[in-house]
């Protein structure tokens, strides 16, 4: 008796997390195709953005030692007038130097410039991180920042349920009695075939789509929000550094400079200390943060205003060179320098998780591990899809069936809150699709009308 009890209820959790597997797959399916075909262009973008704009990013070799930042961006003003944001000392001996200029037309560009002759080598619209305009939209619709902030939580959303998915997947492949899940295609054709495709892929990627999930989710506004208050919080993300005993502006760090770690973007840049006097050279602070021991690469954002400050900050691939820098404008004094070591624990987990997602932590293995995850998310995409085209009746859905009784598994229901809780929007998706369900079941039952 109490194993025919246990054999339903087993049987009832089952089909109800088939159902929602099922279902949710179906509702985010374009949503993770997008994340996964413009996350394995974007794992590439530097070598993209080396090939398509080789002449302006490359440069010929001299003995001769390079031209001061400011004779570099003398040239790039002179040939594209404006106010100097940026400069960016090149990162190897074969590098151009690059230089941010708002132009008259009020769009930001990026000159770049030979370190050795200061020969302008021409010019692009500034795609900020992404380096290249094209990686700049590559970089939005991975976001789906083109849609606003509407579109950011749908991208969380996804993200959120990408891990729900594995999780589920995992628990319906799990053998049970005698049913063995399978570790390959063994269907020839069909329906089975696609079933073991869609099986064995999520059995071997599951692990890194997780990673990749989670590892994305800090950029995300609830979640990524919630997790960066959390961490500051509990002096676990940056400490408490120069807004504590220094003026600060209401000016975050992430206006300033194009690519700072993720832990210290929100933090507010601090006030240079004096109004009065004139400002340090560019070359003065170059000189000053190479001394530190900054890596090369290096950018140094231009003070905003009169009580702005000079910024240095580096974001390598290796990220134990990752480093911020800030000096008061007019006396060269060192007002706060940070680097991966000076974060809280949860920092540096999420600094080296971000470096991993973007593929850059440990060189061409990181890239190629990564695009396999991509790769596994389209074809689990469409396997999934060939899956439910191939057994839905003609002109239906072809839904799994709610149980008659409508109940819900307790362990299920349990499980539901705790996702909801961890992950918010996926809550929220979870009550509008329970939402749907409930009013279709009620309007399935409502008495049709003689006629």
């Amino acid at each position: 008796m109490l194993n025919d009890i246990q054999g339903r209820s087993n049987s009832a959790l089952y089909r109800a997390i088939w159902r929602w597997h099922f279902i949710a797959g179906l509702v985010v399916l374009p949503f993770i195709l997008l994340l996964a075909v413009t996350g394995a262009i974007y794992l590439f973008k530097d070598e993209i953005n080396d090939t398509a704009h080789r002449n302006l990013r490359f440069v010929e070799p001299a003995e001769s030692i390079t031209l001061t930042p400011s004779q570099i961006t003398k040239a790039a003003i002179a040939s594209h007038p404006g106010e100097l944001k940026a400069y960016t000392a090149p990162s190897a001996k074969d590098r151009s130097a690059e230089v941010d200029i708002l132009g008259v037309d009020g769009l930001k560009d990026t000159v770049y410039v030979d370190p050795y002759s200061g020969t302008v080598l021409g010019s692009l619209w500034d795609g900020g991180p992404a380096g290249s305009p094209a990686m700049y939209v590559v970089r939005k619709l991975h976001s789906l920042e083109y849609v606003g902030w509407f579109g950011n939580r749908v991208i969380e959303a996804a993200a959120g349920w990408m891990v729900v998915l594995v999780i589920t997947g995992i628990y319906l492949w799990w053998p049970r009695g005698r049913k063995v899940g399978t570790f390959s295609i063994k269907a020839k054709q069909g329906r089975p075939w696609w079933r073991d495709m869609h099986a064995v892929t999520g059995l071997y990627a599951g692990a890194v789509i997780v990673f990749m999930a989670m590892t994305g989710l800090p950029w995300s506004s609830v979640w990524g929000g919630k997790f960066y208050d959390y961490a500051y919080s509990f002096g676990l993300g940056i400490p408490d550094g120069y807004w504590s005993d220094l003026p600060v502006s209401s000016q975050p760090m992430s206006d300033a400079v194009d690519h700072a770690p993720w832990i210290m973007q929100n933090q507010p840049l601090p006030l240079s200390g004096a109004e009065t006097g004139l400002p340090r050279t560019l070359d003065a602070v170059a000189t000053t943060v190479e001394a530190m021991g900054i890596a090369p690469g290096y950018t140094v954002s231009l003070p905003a205003g009169r009580t702005g400050v000079f910024t240095a900050s580096v974001y390598p691939d290796d990220i134990d060179f990752e480093r911020v820098i800030h000096l008061d404008q007019y006396s060269g004094e060192v007002l706060y320098d940070a680097g991966l070591a000076d974060l809280g624990t949860l920092g540096r987990w999420s600094e080296w998780g971000i470096s991993v997602h973007m593929g850059q932590e440990f060189g061409l293995v990181n890239q190629i591990v990564l695009l396999s995850a991509c790769v596994a998310m389209v074809m689990l995409c469409i396997s999934g899809a060939a899956m439910w085209w191939k057994r839905r009746p003609a002109g239906t859905l072809g839904l799994p069936q709610v149980p008659a009784d409508w109940s819900i598994p307790r362990n299920l229901l349990l499980v539901a809150i705790a996702l909801g809780i961890f992950f918010p929007l996926v809550g929220l998706s979870m009550l509008a699709m329970a939402g749907v369900e409930w009013a279709i079941y009620l309007s399935s039952r409502r008495p049709q009308r003689a006629r």
